[in-house]
């Protein structure tokens, strides 16, 4: 699609992704305004996570190379709940995904204010993604560069923002690509590594901030077999999750794995891989982008490095629904996402029980 210099909000994080969307967008015909997001104080000179002086300096030699406006945005207190949520999560021995959160109630949540009071029309972001635009509305489409694609964290945006997103790095088939693009350009964040950490968790320590925000899920217990034998102790039940093997520190004459967590008793239960192996799973606070039927064929994708699996998906409610995988699947994990795709198209999705 062309476009006549239409407005688009541009989410740049000082990454050579949203670097490249940004580029992309303007190649496309688009009137570009970049925001940088930022979640700590303004005197925050920390390494890691978002807003730190490096990224927040990359975004704006980014945008100064390719002649667009770049605002930041302080968006702190959008962020309290996701952390709120993070914490809670574990403490109840599930395992969250904050991006998810941050997708739907930031990026594709706040941005869209934002947009208005500028008077964009579009908002966009770097992630690997597609998203078409129908009579009918909008539909998320898997990336084309399938071993980064993202879209299983963007089920959480609501059918109704579709229309005005736009995903312009879900077009490219491959990262080698994006970054090759960038050195094309010029642009210093052709060689910048990913960032592989939740960003209001710097250097991944999340032991460190239940600390001070859920104390309880870092109280230590056993680690038992199913049939309730001590095998050793942990020193927090929120430092596993169902489908860990590494770290268990117990010797047990074959591969183990986390099978379940009971926070009420502080207890880890671990076993051989066919006790991680589950047929279904059932999902809550769903999210439908498109119309579904009360029972249908799809594949599901139940983390974020899971291909997907088929199975048939049967409506409890709206606001519920019951998987019957066509295979056992390993680490069924409550507190991740199950996604639901009509092959690379996104359907909706909900919150593993």
């Amino acid at each position: 699609m062309t476009a006549t210099k239409e407005k688009v909000l541009l989410a740049m994080s000082g990454g050579v992704d949203s670097s490249v969307a940004a580029a992309l967008l303007l190649e496309q015909g688009y009137d570009v305004t970049g925001v940088f997001l930022c979640i700590g104080n303004d005197s925050d000179t920390q390494s890691g996570g978002c807003c730190s002086p490096q990224d927040a300096s990359d975004a704006n030699r980014v945008a100064h190379a390719l002649g667009i406006p770049l605002h930041t945005l302080n968006v702190a207190e959008h962020f309290l709940p996701i952390i709120d949520y993070f914490a809670a999560e574990y403490l109840a021995g599930r395992t969250p995904n904050p991006c998810v959160l941050c997708n739907s109630s930031v990026k594709f949540g706040k941005l869209f204010h934002h947009a208005d009071v500028i008077g964009a029309r579009y908002v966009a972001t770097g992630h690997y993604a597609r998203v078409i635009h129908t009579a009918g509305g909008g539909a998320i489409l898997r990336g084309k560069a399938v071993k980064k694609d993202q879209s299983y964290a963007l089920f959480g945006v609501p059918r109704e923002r579709l229309p005005r997103m736009l995903l312009p790095i879900g077009e490219v088939e491959d990262k080698t690509l994006v970054r090759g693009m960038a050195m094309e350009l010029g642009l210093n964040v052709h060689d910048k590594p990913d960032s592989q950490e939740i960003c209001f968790v710097p250097d991944d320590d999340y032991p460190t901030l239940l600390a001070t925000r859920a104390p309880d899920a870092l109280r230590a217990g056993d680690i038992v077999d199913s049939s309730g034998k001590v095998l050793g102790r942990h020193e927090g039940y929120a430092r596993y999750t169902v489908g860990q093997r590494r770290g268990l520190r117990v010797a047990a004459g074959e591969p183990m794995y986390v099978t379940k967590i009971d926070p009420a008793t502080a207890t880890v239960t671990i076993g051989p891989r066919p006790e991680v192996l589950r047929s279904g799973l059932t999902a809550s606070r769903v999210v439908w982008q498109q119309d579904v039927e009360p029972s249908f064929d799809a594949t599901v994708q139940i983390r974020y490095n899971h291909g997907g699996a088929p199975g048939r998906v049967v409506l409890n409610t709206n606001q519920s629904f019951h998987v019957q995988f066509d295979e056992p699947q390993a680490a069924i994990t409550p507190g991740q996402a199950a996604v639901v795709y009509d092959g690379d198209r996104l359907l909706g999705g909900g919150w593993i029980d």
